[in-house]
């Protein structure tokens, strides 16, 4: 049994923030793999479903970000299952949009969300990072996660949503490498085909004709 957790905060006035991306991520996984409604629970929202064979339990804390560590803890000692087990999904400041990161354990990068999971659960848990970009001046970062994404966002955030959910059976499987290799590759942009010889071009034969006349 694993535990999926994704950040954000409740209410209308959060929903398209860069800061609910964990949010948005759950909500695909839901309608991609068919999972059961979000019930409230653990001071959150859960929903539940099975991929490749693991049973996986969806969670998106509804204490606010900065109180996320107790609606975790308390699905995760319901469930018990270990922080190994327990895969966080997030914004994060540090990478370029649409790119990603996944790793174990390690600092909070300032995310507040992270800092109090730390508190409740430790660190040995795994982290997703979603990257959103920086707006260039820590004294503009707040307004900036708490703004909505741009129209033009959805150009690289639509495929970012769906390649970690059709992705997902790999983080079941624990293949957490994989996870974040096949995402990669994923929104890699198309490769161009490799222009076709030219044909009107003259053959050696024809230059050596042209020379001698």
């Amino acid at each position: 049994m694993r535990l999926f957790v994704g950040l954000g905060n409740p209410g209308p006035k959060y929903q398209h923030n860069r800061h609910n991306i964990g949010f948005m991520a759950m909500d695909v996984f839901v309608r991609r793999h068919n999972f059961s409604d979000w019930s409230k629970k653990f001071q959150g929202e859960i929903s539940t479903g099975t991929l490749e064979g693991e049973k996986i339990i969806l969670l998106k804390p509804q204490t606010f970000m900065n109180l996320s560590g107790q609606s975790v803890q308390a699905a995760a000692a319901f469930y018990k299952i270990a922080p190994e087990d327990t895969v966080v999904f997030y914004d994060e400041l540090d990478l370029q949009p649409g790119k990603l990161r996944v790793k174990k354990a390690g600092g909070s990068g300032g995310h507040n969300g992270i800092k109090s999971i730390d508190s409740h659960l430790g660190q040995d848990y795994w982290r997703v990072r979603l990257g959103i970009g920086h707006p260039g001046d820590k004294n503009l970062v707040s307004n900036y996660v708490l703004g909505d994404f741009a129209k033009a966002d959805d150009a690289w955030l639509a495929p970012l949503l769906d390649a970690l959910a059709d992705h997902a059976p790999r983080l079941a499987a624990g293949d957490m490498d994989g996870y974040m290799s096949k995402v990669a590759q994923a929104l890699q942009p198309p490769r161009e085909a490799k222009p076709k010889d030219d044909k009107t071009k003259p053959d050696v034969q024809d230059k050596k004709k042209a020379q001698k006349e």
